[in-house]
């Protein structure tokens, strides 16, 4: 009971090592000893988290997490490595507790990605000095204007001596208040001699009088800065990337951030869910336990599935971003699903709850209130959903040739748990040739639960896509139609989601690869796999109507849409079994008041 979520009481992440694990356990008592009044007090205040900053700057917990290990090595930061696999937990950890507070975090390794990535050593070893010290970091790329349409930036760099002048605005760049650098994307004005209209990634000191900080564009504890520069000076020295290296760092940097965005809506949720639970299943209505009404049943059956599969594709996702390379970029697929699939899974997970908590979700002293709101803000962060469905799209024909065993050799992937940097992530190189990407054939890892009645109708929902996808394709004017490709994209997100789900399920049931930490998987059974499958069948079914229904729709791709729709197997034994385990986490976990 309790080893699928994570519960603060229990955490105990065997796999990390001891300075590793005590930087996490610190930080669980960092929450639990300010308490839950005094933590919503502040988020309906909006008051600055300073105290959380100093706590991390003293332990040098954010240094030790979001430094790669050679730079770290260079400014004698021995433990320093970028780890994925610890960072989720740091993640989870922190969104489980407060968005806000994660939002810090989250920002910083967005500042840090085009620093990174680039060649300038000086740079690097200033930012992992002020890092060590305790500073956090900025991400200057979104304007007001143009949002992050960086085709359009206005922020220009004009020569001034040996060096520029930066001036221009930007809007929505998160710790604009207090970080130690900022980096800012621009371009170089047309008239430069030696970059003319060319972009350019460079450092800002926010200390400067030439930053000008304008207003937090948000109500909230966390910083979302607008700000302007003036006439900034840039010298060499600040200078990150140039050309085309400016547009692919961001991107890269992007690719990073966007698997802390899962990993934040899994922590929202499992906190939601336990106070979720210990209200429904000790409140009496009617004469019975709210938990007792068949709906509320299934709802909170629902929500515990999704839950479930949002850790094992999230962990499985990791695994492939850790052992990426030049010649094995299959993460850039499963990449943007932890963002966009996830985060989405989350909100559903949070409405499931919310109807079973009812009106208890509003009031002000639960977590649950400020998860309704923060579980909102992943899905549009790094990009929309609607953006990412577009980016995986372009995965499709490589990987339907996987399936139909026309793909590359690749190799198998483990689970990658290792104290290991994953320096790959910052050597990303040309943002270019998604569609060239080849992957492994999906099959296996379905046909290993092909015996379980959800999976056996997920594939043949599965193989309905393909001949829809093969016989239907869009025309070249539903090419054009974002609406139209919405829903196509969804079912295929929808398998590519399910096939990593049984991927991570099967290493845990079979090699004993079982993960350890906020991912311990070792109470997974076939009967959660199949359950999963249950909601996976249900939202196939869903997509698929979604796209019978576009107006846009041929009437042989309506024709094919309609074969993928299916009803989940639902057997009442194993279903009662399924939901005691729900109910077994009743007054598991409870924060400090």
């Amino acid at each position: 009971m309790g080893d699928l979520l994570f519960n603060p009481t229990t955490y105990d992440p065997a796999f990390l090592d001891d300075e590793t694990r005590a930087d996490l356990r610190a930080l669980i008592d960092f929450f639990e000893n300010k308490g839950l009044a005094t933590l919503k007090a502040e988020h309906h205040g909006a008051g600055w988290y300073d105290d959380f900053l100093a706590d991390m700057a003293e332990r040098g917990t954010f240094a030790r997490f979001g430094t790669p290990a050679a730079v770290g090595a260079a400014v004698g930061a021995a433990a320093a490595r970028w780890d994925t696999a610890r960072i989720n937990e740091l993640n989870e950890v922190l969104a489980f507790y407060s968005l806000s507070h994660w939002y810090a975090w989250q920002v910083t390794v967005l500042g840090l990605g085009p620093v990174w990535t680039s060649a300038n050593n000086d740079a690097q070893e200033l930012v992992a000095e002020l890092l060590a010290d305790g500073d956090v970091f900025g991400f200057g790329l979104s304007e007001k204007d143009h949002g992050a349409d960086i085709y359009s930036t206005d922020m220009v760099l004009t020569r001034s001596g040996d060096g520029w002048t930066a001036t221009g605005e930007k809007y929505y760049i998160g710790n604009g208040n207090v970080a130690g650098r900022l980096a800012v994307f621009g371009r170089f004005a047309d008239d430069d001699p030696e970059y003319a209209g060319e972009y350019a990634f460079f450092l800002v000191d926010p200390d400067h009088p030439s930053y000008t900080l304008q207003k937090n564009v948000v109500a909230s504890q966390m910083f979302v800065a607008a700000f302007a520069l003036n006439e900034y000076p840039v010298e060499p020295v600040d200078l990150l990337h140039t050309g085309k290296p400016a547009w692919d760092a961001a991107l890269a940097t992007v690719n990073v951030g966007k698997a802390n965005l899962g990993w934040a809506s899994i922590g929202i949720c499992e906190h939601a869910f336990y106070e979720a639970i210990n209200h429904a299943n000790n409140r009496v209505l009617y004469g019975t336990t709210v938990t007792s009404f068949p709906h509320v049943r299934r709802m909170l059956g629902d929500a515990y599935a999704r839950m479930i599969a949002m850790k094992l594709y999230s962990a499985r996702a990791t695994d492939y971003m850790r052992t990426a390379s030049a010649d094995d970029r299959r993460f850039l697929l499963f990449n943007p699903l932890t963002k966009m699939k996830v985060t989405a899974e989350g909100e559903r997970v949070i409405d499931l709850l919310w109807d079973v908590i009812a009106a208890r979700g509003f009031e002000e002293d639960t977590y649950f209130e400020q998860a309704t709101s923060h579980i909102r803000a992943l899905p549009k962060l790094e990009g929309t959903v609607a953006v990412n469905v577009a980016l995986v799209l372009k995965f499709l024909p490589q990987y339907l040739a996987a399936a139909a065993g026309q793909g590359p050799e690749l190799p198998a992937v483990s689970v990658q748990l290792g104290a290991a940097d994953d320096s790959y992530l910052f050597q990303q190189g040309p943002a270019s040739g998604l569609g060239r990407i080849g992957f492994h054939d999906p099959k296996p890892a379905f046909a290993r639960f092909a015996a379980l009645p959800n999976v056996e109708v997920f594939i043949r929902q599965m193989d309905a896509f393909a001949t829809l996808a093969v016989t239907a394709p869009p025309t070249a004017e539903q090419q054009k139609d974002l609406d139209y490709l919405q829903s196509l994209g969804q079912l295929f997100t929808q398998i590519v989601y399910a096939q990593l789900v049984c991927e991570a399920a099967a290493l845990a049931l079979d090699d004993g690869e079982v993960r350890s930490g906020v991912a311990d998987f070792s109470a997974l059974s076939e009967a959660h796999i199949d359950r999963i499958f249950a909601v996976f069948v249900q939202d196939m079914s869903e997509h698929a109507l979604g796209l019978y229904g576009r107006a846009s729709a041929s009437s042989a791709q309506r024709e094919a849409a309609l074969a993928i729709i299916a009803a989940p197997v639902v057997e009442a034994e194993r279903e009662n079994a399924f939901l005691a385990e729900v109910l077994s986490y009743d007054g598991s976990y409870t924060m400090n008041p």
